[in-house]
């Protein structure tokens, strides 16, 4: 059972919604009507899908076209060039990365290098306000921006783990420097650690001579923390540790401490413990809605709340716990999904 909380390269694909395929038409034969651009940081995974679901059940006649950033910077300004040649009706930025490279921050909005013009929503954006991509969560403070939000709040995830290990008392974090909603997440919890009376143990990741993150840097650092006495082991929000799920999650279990994650994927793929999310498909459903709003019934995306996602999911991996010996509670039971038994 699932909980409910809150009752709240430059390679490129174009569609055709409903039919996928390399044609401007909708399934009908007409013009498309209109066009969105959608460049995601690492291909189109669960978001994209519910963003092309819901264009097809409700925009079928739009003419979608993904291109895939590949993980590599260095694109983005090539795609952003692109988008403004296209000049779609509709920008789709996925991730931080990305939002940052088309949109900029508050401070460069006025930046003509940027998109000033062509509405745009981001989404699987962690923390809009704090990477200055936004003024506030209720107003944007740009006339062509708006977006989707999919944090769980820090509070829920802490006091989540501490549903499930009471005696929690220090927190570790890996983080990673290349990415700003890693930083982020490792200035947030440092400063809700304490009131809520964990002591928060964070270490960053090695980098190499670029300034890029080292893989096998992943496991001294999880041995590390649990040198350091640290009893629950958070992934923060990093989109290059979650590439090397596996070599965190088999770390943890190695070094027999729990991994609490916000990636659902990590407790059903991989070993992490834990998780508190949004489902990824439900957030691209919920630009999609925003889409509807701005293409169809033609409001300015500044004036538009950042959309904000209230379900999540509770999920354990008992796999997990049967190797660490740590089992949830009954009362915790009642409300979280179990998986690989």
């Amino acid at each position: 059972m699932v909980a409910r909380l809150f009752g709240i390269l430059i390679s490129c694909c174009v569609w055709a919604l409903p039919v996928a395929g390399a044609s401007t038409t909708d399934a009908d034969g007409s013009e498309a009507t209109h066009h969105i651009y959608a460049v995601y940081w690492r291909g189109c995974e669960e978001s994209c899908q519910g963003f092309k679901d819901y264009l097809a059940e409700h925009l079928p006649s739009v003419r979608l076209t993904i291109k895939n950033a590949q993980r590599q910077p260095q694109r983005l300004p090539q795609l952003l060039a692109e988008a403004k040649k296209l000049k779609p009706d509709l920008i789709l930025s996925w991730g931080t990365s990305v939002t940052l490279a088309f949109a900029g921050r508050m401070g460069e909005r006025d930046n003509k290098n940027y998109n000033r013009e062509i509405p745009q929503i981001f989404t699987i954006v962690a923390d809009p306000v704090g990477a200055g991509i936004v003024e506030s969560l209720e107003y944007s403070g740009r006339k062509n921006l708006t977006g989707t939000l999919n944090q769980v709040p820090e509070k829920v995830n802490i006091n989540a783990m501490r549903a499930y290990l009471p005696t929690l008392k220090r927190l570790g974090l890996i983080y990673n420097q290349d990415e700003p909603n890693s930083v982020l997440k490792k200035e947030e919890l440092a400063i809700l650690a304490p009131g809520m009376g964990l002591e928060l143990v964070a270490l960053p990741l090695a980098q190499d001579v670029e300034g890029k993150p080292i893989a096998s840097d992943i496991a001294p650092k999880v041995a590390m923390l649990k040198s350091q006495g640290v009893e629950f082991l958070y992934l923060g929000s990093s989109s290059f540790l979650d590439t090397h799920r596996d070599t965190l999650a088999d770390a943890a279990i190695a070094n027999q401490m729990p991994l609490f994650s916000p990636y659902e994927r990590l407790v059903r793929e991989s070993g992490a413990l834990l998780s508190v999310a949004a489902r990824y498909y439900e957030v691209g459903r919920l630009a999609g809605e925003l889409a509807e709003e701005i293409i169809i019934e033609k409001r300015t995306p500044g004036d538009i709340p950042i959309a904000r996602v209230q379900n999540f999911a509770y999920v354990v991996n008992m796999g997990t716990a049967k190797k660490l010996q740590l089992y949830p509670s009954v009362e915790m039971l009642q409300f979280v999904e179990t998986v690989n038994h």
